[in-house]
């Protein structure tokens, strides 16, 4: 049974109507920010309850953060990710190169901005930003797309939400490595 099967199980239909709400949404919309203003409406609306998140779903590694997939879209026009973050994980600096909207729907991120500037170097922003429980926010190359996220708690998990524009797990991203270098990264996904 895939985690799609496994939420039809639990939720009551809630997430199947947020399904709707953004395959309406993304086939109708004139522009990138229509669906993301819109789409933080429908995703504030999601991570109100928890109830509909199997426990599989919501499982956090000792080693690494999880990243298991929810929903993709048949045409790979949107997907929908649960992130499970232990004490002290993180993601490395990285893009999306799609437009993307997060909502935590337990606990509290820790997100560090960066940009690409024009020689193509990642630079740090100064600016860093705490996103709790039932808060929304995007990512998208048009508003800013670089950054770095992190569990703020360091006692327990933290969970949220994140919608692409893309099957996010298959996509070609970019990422600095250790020596600082940008490269491709592909970041598939912890469960399907």
């Amino acid at each position: 049974m895939n985690n799609l099967e496994k939420i039809k199980q639990k939720d009551g239909g809630v997430f199947q109507g947020f399904i709707n709400e953004m395959e309406k949404l993304i086939s109708t919309a004139k522009e990138e920010m229509e669906i993301l203003s819109k789409g933080r409406v429908f995703l504030t609306k999601l991570i109100s309850n928890d109830s509909w998140l199997p426990d599989e779903c919501a499982k956090s590694y000792s080693d690494k953060y999880a990243q298991h997939l929810l929903y993709k879209d048949p045409l790979d026009k949107f997907s929908v990710v649960s992130f499970v973050w232990g004490p002290g994980q993180r993601t490395p600096i990285h893009d999306h190169t799609v437009w993307g909207i997060v909502g935590v729907l337990r606990g509290a991120e820790l997100c560090d901005e960066y940009e690409l500037d024009i020689e193509g170097k990642v630079k740090a922003q100064d600016r860093s930003h705490i996103l709790k429980k039932g808060r929304v926010e995007a990512v998208s190359p048009m508003i800013g797309d670089w950054h770095r996220v992190a569990n703020h708690l360091e006692d327990q998990s933290s969970i949220s939400i994140h919608v692409y524009g893309g099957d996010i797990g298959n996509l070609k991203r970019h990422m600095l490595n250790e020596a600082g270098e940008v490269v491709e990264f592909v970041s598939g996904y912890s469960s399907t």
